[in-house]
């Protein structure tokens, strides 16, 4: 009976990984040893690294099999290789080998954070999200793997615009909808779509992300802020501002926590329709109502004027990447367009992934477990403050993943940031989201609390913490 033994040389087995070495001159077998070597020595092959089957490897740099064997067991003589019988050619492991410094480190994250529009990433649902992926990548089709829709995966787009009329009540079309890899990513194709129009300028709200307004001034648009209260943003300011087009966050202002009231909402609408104007609602929490039921699109109100924004990032996790655009048809083709000029893809899989999650309500399901989650903690903030701090008031509406907590006349954002930074707390002041040319609001001061961003079992520590510098700046 004839034995077969195992070994390294068998590239069915292991075809080996890539490497670039050079292999020249009159001694191959020589010339690859000094590349090898030369490699082991400045770290691109480090310490346990399985290297390629000799057949492998010879056919990778065109020379005999016999030079690379060679190779080989002079290395392994010299200690450099270790070659294991069954199991291949490895680098050896050499105690006296200097390890390569480690770089400088960046700013280590906060030990706590309760940063402003950050979810919990520790409640995303795992094992849901992964039978639902392994469900959506067996039922896919060939054609799935070829190059996408630039509009996005039809399934998601038809699962977006159901799922979009029936909680947000958003009048769309999966014609309508544009999908993206990411909120930033179709805000900027909106301000190219908007300049290449002949559009100028574009309101923003005094306070918002700062983010948000760097992407619309790289499109080469100018931003117009208008202020803030506690109806909104003045949209009755739009009709003098030069704007043809305004960012709003209409049902819960960022980070204000205010909703565009109705008047200022028929007063928006009425505005869009006389100019011509667009308006981009950011609906970036619509889900997260705790006291009522959530205000509805404004996109409803003027379909043709308003384009409908939304991400996963807070219902899911940042990490699916996915956010979509319900825009008037004339639009469409301008968004698609910008889309490929930027040269970004479409990551087909996660969206079919993301179809098959809202077709079968676990995307429902999982918004309502975050909405109690929320809900939940909004509560522990508001009992920690009134019995704690009775100086400061908690505003906004009972929504979303953060608040502002109010601190009296005397007492500065600056210093209680300070202070929290002190405890490794992460806390940003109100005046952290002005708009740049915006002047200060008659003294008014305020926190941050983004009660979404810890883990479960660090969020009382960070509360605690926040409570704590607001109390040690107190007069």
């Amino acid at each position: 009976m004839r034995q077969t033994r195992a070994n390294s040389d068998a590239p069915s087995r292991y075809p080996g990984i890539d490497l670039h070495l050079e292999a020249a001159g009159t001694r191959v077998s020589r010339s690859l040893e000094s590349a090898l070597r030369e490699a082991v020595v400045d770290g691109r092959l480090p310490s346990g690294t399985r290297l390629p089957a000799s057949r492998t490897l010879a056919a990778d740099l065109g020379i005999s099999r016999n030079s690379v064997a060679e190779a080989y067991t002079q290395l392994t003589a010299e200690g450099w290789l270790d070659a294991r019988v069954g199991a291949g050619t490895w680098v050896a492991d050499r105690p006296g080998r200097s390890t390569p410094a480690a770089p400088p480190a960046g700013t280590p994250a906060p030990v706590l954070d309760l940063r402003g529009g950050i979810p919990d990433s520790s409640v995303f649902p795992h094992a849901e999200w992964t039978a639902t992926m392994r469900r959506a990548l067996a039922a896919a089709p060939s054609d799935a793997f070829g190059y996408p829709d630039p509009r996005g995966a039809p399934p998601l787009r038809e699962a977006l615009a159901g799922y979009l009329a029936r909680v947000r009540g958003v009048r769309a079309r999966a014609d309508d909808v544009v999908v993206g890899a990411g909120f930033g990513d179709l805000l900027a194709r909106l301000c190219r779509a908007l300049r290449e129009s002949g559009v100028q300028r574009i309101a923003v709200e005094e306070f918002g992300h700062r983010r948000h307004r760097e992407i619309i001034r790289d499109q080469g648009l100018e931003t117009v802020p208008l202020p803030v209260d506690a109806g909104g943003a003045d949209v009755g300011l739009l009709g003098s501002s030069g704007a043809r087009a305004v960012l709003l966050t209409p049902a819960h202002q960022f980070p204000t926590g205010v909703a565009l009231s109705p008047e200022r909402r028929l007063s928006l609408v009425r505005w869009a329709g006389e100019s011509g104007g667009l308006v981009l609602e950011d609906d970036y929490d619509g889900e997260f109502r705790y006291d009522r039921r959530a205000v509805g699109a404004l996109q409803a109100l003027a379909p043709e004027h308003v384009v409908h924004l939304g991400t996963a990032s807070k219902s899911l996790a940042p990490a699916v990447g996915l956010a979509w655009a319900v825009a008037p048809g004339r639009l469409v083709p301008a968004l698609v367009r910008a889309g490929e000029l930027s040269g970004g893809g479409q990551d087909t899989l996660g969206q079919l992934a993301l179809a098959a999650f809202l077709t079968s309500h676990r995307y429902d399901r999982n918004v309502r477990r975050l909405r109690e989650h929320y809900r939940s903690r909004r509560r522990e903030v508001v009992e920690e403050v009134a019995a704690r701090l009775p100086g400061c008031r908690v505003s906004g509406l009972a929504a979303g993943l953060h608040c502002l907590l109010e601190l009296p006349e005397g007492v500065h954002e600056e210093d209680v940031c300070a202070e929290a930074a002190g405890h490794g707390l992460a806390l940003e002041g109100l005046s952290a989201f002005r708009a740049e040319g915006t002047g200060p609001d008659g003294g008014r001061t305020a926190v941050v609390l983004g009660y979404g961003a810890p883990r479960p079992h660090l969020f009382r520590a960070a509360l605690a913490a926040a409570v704590d510098s607001a109390a040690a700046c107190a007069p």
